[in-house]
């Protein structure tokens, strides 16, 4: 099994419902695949030399979870809520090395 860390962007094209969340989270831990997750609140960019980059403000939330690839991770897309709202989903593999 891999990693992979799930990324919703606030870009959503229609309401997005939050009562939806709930169920969804269930179906991943019921699916044996939830890893965790969390709402993303405001931060700051840092960088040892220099200006740092701008903050990354797109960014709303992510959940991690398992999967045997990433075509397998994309199929935990139905149901999110920002997906479901015509938002912007973004699923990396979590690399161990």
């Amino acid at each position: 099994m891999k990693d992979f860390i799930v990324l919703m962007h606030a870009d959503i094209l229609h309401p997005e419902r939050e009562e939806d969340w709930e169920p969804y989270i269930g179906r991943l831990i019921e699916a044996g695949c939830f890893q965790g997750g969390s709402s993303i609140g405001q931060g700051q960019a840092f960088r040892k030399e220099g200006e740092a980059a701008p903050l990354t403000h797109q960014l709303t939330g992510y959940i991690k979870i398992q999967a045997d690839s990433l075509e397998e991770a994309s199929a935990a897309l139905k149901g999110n809520p920002t997906y479901e709202a015509g938002g912007t989903v973004e699923i990396r593999e979590l690399v161990q090395g």
